[in-house]
């Protein structure tokens, strides 16, 4: 007759074999991954979505944060492969999950991006999507080099003005003032001018008032001069009766 030592052993052998054979089974079941759509319809934007925050953990807030997250127990189910498509920005892959557990996802994009696509292959329970948690929209612009302001006055503009004018005006032409009065000749007066011709200055003695005029000592005898007026004033007279008659 077998000894109980015996019985123990044929019994034990077969149940440990048993239990290593289940945790096997359990340990594969759990380290399958599978594919869960988004829950949320696409596209949206970040500042379109109905839950937003101001910052989505390191994400720089001149990016828009987008916020995933597998619904469950996190010590039973995590993110394995996340991947979400932008435009503009296009498809992109994460592969790491660490904050706060493996079941959350951050993904940056550009702002005003529309997410177009998302999917995700985690492992543990039965899950038939993944959640849009929150997003966090951009907040500031992105860095950039401030463009160099020009200074006030260029170098080449003149330190000063030329006759007192300001730049860039038109100087108004000077008013000519009337002019003065021209002073009166000696012997005339200052109103119009006189139309009577002004008599020649007596000849003085021994002086003359040109190169020809005569002298006042002349060599012919005076009564010869007084012939040739009283001649001539004859001649007038007998002219001036032949006229009348003529008349």
């Amino acid at each position: 007759m077998p000894s109980s030592r015996s019985l123990w052993a044929a019994v034990a052998v077969p149940m440990a074999a048993s239990l290593v054979v289940a945790a096997g089974a359990a340990s594969a079941f759990a380290s399958d991954s599978y594919t869960i759509p988004l829950h949320q319809q696409v596209p949206l934007t970040a500042a379109g979505f109905g839950s937003t925050k101001p910052t989505c953990a390191d994400i720089p807030t001149s990016q828009d944060g987008w916020h995933f997250i597998a619904p469950g127990n996190p010590n039973q189910i995590a993110f394995v492969k996340l991947t979400v498509t932008f435009e503009p920005g296009g498809p992109k892959e994460i592969t790491t999950f660490d904050a706060p557990n493996e079941n959350h996802a951050y993904v940056a994009s550009e702002p005003g991006a529309k997410l177009v696509s998302a999917v995700a292959e985690v492992t543990g329970g039965s899950l038939e999507w993944f959640n849009l948690s929150h997003t966090c929209p951009a907040s500031t612009l992105p860095s950039s080099t401030p463009p160099k302001t020009p200074s006030a006055t260029p170098s080449s503009t003149p330190s000063s003005t030329t006759s007192g004018t300001p730049s860039g005006t038109v100087s108004s032409p000077a008013v000519s003032s009337p002019p003065a009065s021209v002073p009166a000749s000696p012997g005339t007066t200052t109103g119009a001018p006189s139309t009577t011709a002004s008599s020649p200055a007596p000849v003085t003695g021994g002086a003359t008032t040109g190169g020809d005029l005569a002298k006042t000592g002349s060599d012919l005898p005076v009564g010869l001069l007084a012939a040739l007026a009283g001649a001539l004033i004859a001649a007038g007279g007998v002219l001036v009766v032949r006229r009348r008659k003529a008349l």
